[in-house]
């Protein structure tokens, strides 16, 4: 299952986002302001996702229980999420959110990290932005 989880998270990311300039009031600033979140969330989420991918160890019981609550959820068969005001903006930093949380969990339930060291090992494995963004 753990790989349908993955496969299933690769999908959603992988997504179109929907975004549409007419929402935005003919403000260029501001939709290119949230285009370029969603682009940055988008391969913040590819490169979590590879990590998760990447940590055999991880069991996965971590990422069921990630994906039991918030707005992303694994129902046993897909993933599920449900839109706070925009789902364009929000989607992919879901998806990011619940990755970071597996690896999270996965280094503190291994007894291998405290917290400090888990955003060292953060900032090590994916770069200070990811660290600075998911891992505080």
């Amino acid at each position: 299952m753990k790989t349908e989880i993955l496969e299933a998270l690769a999908r959603f990311v992988a997504q179109r986002s929907g975004i549409d300039g007419r929402n935005y009031g003919g403000s260029r600033e501001a939709f290119m302001q949230d285009y370029r979140r969603i682009l940055r969330d988008g391969r913040e989420a590819r490169a979590l996702l590879r990590a998760v991918e990447l940590s055999k160890g991880l069991p996965e019981s971590i990422l069921v229980d990630v994906l039991k609550s918030g707005r992303l959820t694994w129902d046993g068969k897909r993933l599920e999420y449900c839109a706070g005001q925009y789902f364009p903006t929000e989607y992919r930093a879901a998806a990011c959110r619940a990755l970071a949380s597996a690896l999270w969990n996965y280094w503190r339930d291994g007894g291998r990290y405290t917290a400090d060291q888990i955003r060292e090992a953060a900032r090590m494995n994916l770069g200070r932005g990811i660290a600075s963004r998911w891992f505080n």
